[in-house]
């Protein structure tokens, strides 16, 4: 019986490693597109029950449109409601304001309170309040509070449903409580907040403290030195990931002005968070739109969102042009000048990216700061330097061979170490000017630093020319 058991184990163990190594693929989605066109409602229901719910998502964001539409209007029953939680925010919208505000409702009653605030916050104001009187009171009250809280912050992210008792409690009454409550309790938890009559948070006790805790223990006994983590609500959710970062930890009570609890962040929302953030920046150092990702927005809004920082670039490009104009006359001499120009400007645009990337990150997570601004700029400076020295080797040696003029071999020479510099001290620089102005580093500094290195580079190589060459 043992041998049986134990072989049990194995085959559900090689089960499970099965699942875990199956991906869902582009087959399985044209295994269901295929379904759907033939009308085979069964096999239609079948494959997507099978679904996980990030699996459910892939699945709407990846077929076209008149699909995802059929899937939606004759098999929405069969998702998930936190499957429309995991869509880009630009489809969400798209599918939900597709629907009946009934529908929505549904789908917002199922789901907890930080993620209906989510699915509801940049639908159409005017769908977005059909939605909301169709939800209960409790819901309704719930959703309301939640968007009135500034977007981004730790009342938008927090979820209301959390577990709080009196200090005064026993582990016993504690636990016969949480049996009671059942399916009133979150679905999820993972401490309990101890509060005062003010419903100020004393405290917080691990569920794990709780179970191993004899019954007729005061749970104000297990408060000795515990280290409180509150957010305020008006906190920045970035700030509030980093509380989560810099102490390790899973759970935190958010606050209202007067310090009552209302409502709790888990580590699943900072995950979320500190993913958003980052897509967020990359977005922002290529100039694109912030808003979801730009791959489910219609044609007109995505040039709109792109045409600005297009424009920005046209001005500066024409400002890198003026700069080789004012050497029109040694170029037309030295027609090997125009051959090489474009070497330097880009390789100082690619240094600077690499320092500009470092620092922006640096400030996003306050590895950069006062304490250290003067050293890292003398650093990343030195840096260019360096390499500057390096490649003004390799390329002088290139363009000896290549065109047999030691004076131009030391002229490209000297406009690489004096680029590479430049771009090392702007790369870091502009990012923290920028930052000191409340301007978003990530946004504006690829825009400057590539104006500066393509000035100073076309400037440096060109004046250089001038003067030694004509």
């Amino acid at each position: 019986m043992v041998q049986d058991a134990v072989k049990k184990d194995e085959n559900l163990e090689d089960g499970f490693n099965t699942a875990a190594t199956e991906q869902f693929s582009d087959d399985d989605i044209r295994d269901i597109t295929d379904a759907l066109h033939e009308g085979n409602s069964k096999q239609v229901k079948e494959l997507i029950d099978d679904l996980s719910i990030t699996e459910s998502a892939e699945l709407l964001a990846k077929v076209v449109a008149d699909d995802r539409q059929e899937l939606i209007d004759q098999y929405l029953k069969q998702f998930d409601s936190e499957t429309f939680v995991e869509l880009d925010d630009d489809l969400r919208k798209n599918i939900l304001e597709s629907m009946e505000p009934k529908q929505v409702a549904t789908i917002v009653s199922d789901l907890d309170s930080d993620d209906a605030v989510d699915l509801l916050y940049n639908l159409d104001p005017v769908f977005q309040k059909d939605v909301i009187r169709k939800l209960s009171a409790k819901n309704r009250a719930t959703v309301e509070e939640g968007l009135t809280f500034p977007e981004e912050s730790a009342g938008r992210l927090m979820q209301r449903e959390f577990v709080a008792i009196p200090q005064f409690w026993t582990i016993g009454k504690t636990i016969d409580y949480l049996r009671a409550a059942g399916e009133e309790l979150p679905q999820e938890f993972f401490d309990i907040f101890i509060i005062d009559p003010m419903y100020h948070v004393v405290g917080i006790v691990p569920l794990n403290q709780i179970i191993r805790t004899q019954r007729d223990v005061k749970v104000e006994k297990l408060l000795i030195d515990q280290d409180l983590h509150i957010i305020p609500a008006e906190l920045d959710q970035e700030d509030a990931a980093k509380i989560f970062k810099d102490h390790n930890i899973v759970t935190a009570p958010v606050v209202d002005d007067s310090g009552r609890v209302i409502g709790v962040i888990t580590i699943d929302d900072i995950v979320d968070v500190i993913e958003e953030e980052a897509q967020e920046d990359i977005l922002r150092l290529a100039g694109v739109s912030t808003s979801g990702t730009d791959m489910y927005r219609d044609v007109v809004n995505t040039t709109k969102s792109r045409f600005t920082w297009l424009a920005v670039n046209l001005v500066t490009a024409i400002l890198a042009s003026l700069v080789i104009g004012l050497f029109d006359a040694t170029i037309e001499q030295i027609v090997a000048l125009a051959v090489l120009m474009p070497i330097v400007a880009s390789m100082g645009g690619n240094a600077g990216t690499q320092t500009l990337t470092i620092a922006v990150r640096a400030l996003a997570t306050n590895d950069l700061s006062k304490t250290n601004m003067m050293r890292m700029i003398g650093k990343e400076t030195l840096i260019g330097m360096l390499n500057g020295i390096a490649f003004a080797v390799i390329v002088g040696v290139i363009t000896l061979f290549w065109f047999q003029t030691p004076l131009l071999a030391g002229v490209i020479a000297a406009a690489m170490i004096v680029n590479l510099i430049v771009a090392g001290l702007f790369g870091i620089a502009i990012p923290i000017i920028l930052n000191n102005m409340k301007i978003d580093p990530a946004l504006a500094s690829t825009v400057f630093l590539t104006t500066v290195t393509d000035v100073v580079g076309f400037f440096a190589f060109l004046g250089l020319a001038a003067i030694v060459l004509i």
